[in-house]
């Protein structure tokens, strides 16, 4: 069961200006109909780099970037950080370009096979050493999906098993190497990441601090709720809870909204991941309140991360007030229209 809303409720909460630390804007038509979404709560992002094909050099995500501010509607502030796609043949004077640009922030490390767009990342480590060290000479960030993709390895599982196989082993090898354990599911890795050293962060998304796995599941199949990593069980919902609003900097928001258009979704084989750009802070705004802690949330939204990727904490504020409205069912996704987490629901928060 979640927590309860505290008595004698705040009626409105103001922050700095949050961030995104792990976001998915897709490109073309599809970009334009998001973006506005992320614009108006979120000062910056890291975009993921997993379009057809990936944005595998500095060049790429550079065009990438011009395409993110050419479709920014008029007056919006937002800057977008850009991240490369690493694969088995990324060399390592990549890196060096990509650090130079002072434009790319991060270099995404997807297990081949593992998501959306993934079929072109990384087949085994190893053949990726000279460039991780590279990473870790000039400081870069290494964002990491952490999920094995052994097929003997049940899906529920891949998390905690991808922690044992692969991450304390790249830590050994690599112990100043920066390291976002992202959209973390399990206890496993909260209690791992709460417990690392400086070099090791780790994001949390609104869709994991709210839902357990039941929730795919509430009066059949629900699709819109399917994410990679999937929702894990009760005990370890509560435990990204706890990590997130227990104050330890290490922890900070990412929304791995994800994009899909609404057949792609409802589909015989959907597609994994969760719309919540449109509605974000008022899900981590929920989250927070029924955990008794909205007094956390600012560190979790505004300051941990920009710390974490020596960045500066955003100007100006963002405020939400506690106000009932229903989210839409669908809404425009270039030529088609996406279903957004929730769709159709009643929120408590209401950013304004």
């Amino acid at each position: 069961m979640q927590n309860q809303a505290p008595p004698n409720p705040a009626p409105s909460l103001t922050i700095t200006r949050p961030d995104d630390w792990h976001l998915h804007l897709r490109d073309g038509a599809a970009m334009a109909s998001v973006l506005p979404h992320t614009a108006r709560q979120f000062g910056r992002a890291i975009v993921m780099p997993n379009l057809m094909p990936p944005v595998t050099t500095t060049a790429q995500a550079i065009a990438y970037r011009e395409r993110i501010l050419a479709a920014l509607p008029t007056g919006m502030q937002f800057e977008p950080l850009m991240v490369l796609y690493l694969t088995d043949n990324t060399p390592p004077d990549e890196i060096r370009r990509a650090k130079d640009s002072g434009l790319i922030h991060a270099v995404k490390y997807y297990p081949a096979g593992a998501t959306t767009n993934s079929d072109a990342g990384v087949t085994d480590l190893k053949k990726c050493h000279k460039t991780l060290e590279q990473m870790q000479a000039v400081g870069m960030p290494f964002l990491v999906h952490g999920e094995v993709t052994d097929p003997a390895v049940d899906i529920f599982d891949r998390e905690a098993v991808f922690l044992d196989r692969v991450l304390l082993p790249l830590r050994g090898d690599f112990p100043h190497l920066k390291i976002v354990f992202e959209h973390i599911t399990t206890r496993h890795a909260a209690e791992y990441v709460a417990y690392a050293d400086e070099f090791v962060g780790a994001t949390i998304t609104a869709h994991h601090l709210l839902y357990n796995r039941n929730e795919i599941f509430k009066g059949g199949i629900r699709p819109h709720y399917y994410c990679l990593p999937v929702l894990k069980r009760e005990e370890h919902r509560q435990a990204l809870v706890d990590a997130a609003t227990s104050g330890n900097s290490k922890f900070f928001l990412g929304t791995d909204s994800a994009p899909h258009a609404k057949g792609a979704k409802e589909h015989a084989c959907g597609c994994a991941g969760c719309y919540t750009a449109l509605h974000a802070m008022e899900l981590y705004a929920q989250a927070f309140d029924q955990a008794g802690a909205l007094d956390k949330l600012e560190a979790f939204a505004s300051f941990n991360g920009p710390a974490f990727y020596g960045l500066p904490r955003n100007t100006g504020a963002v405020t939400l007030h506690r106000e009932s409205w229903t989210l839409p069912a669908e809404l425009p996704l270039g030529d088609s229209t996406i279903v957004p987490l929730n769709s159709g629901e009643t929120m408590q928060w209401k950013l304004a």
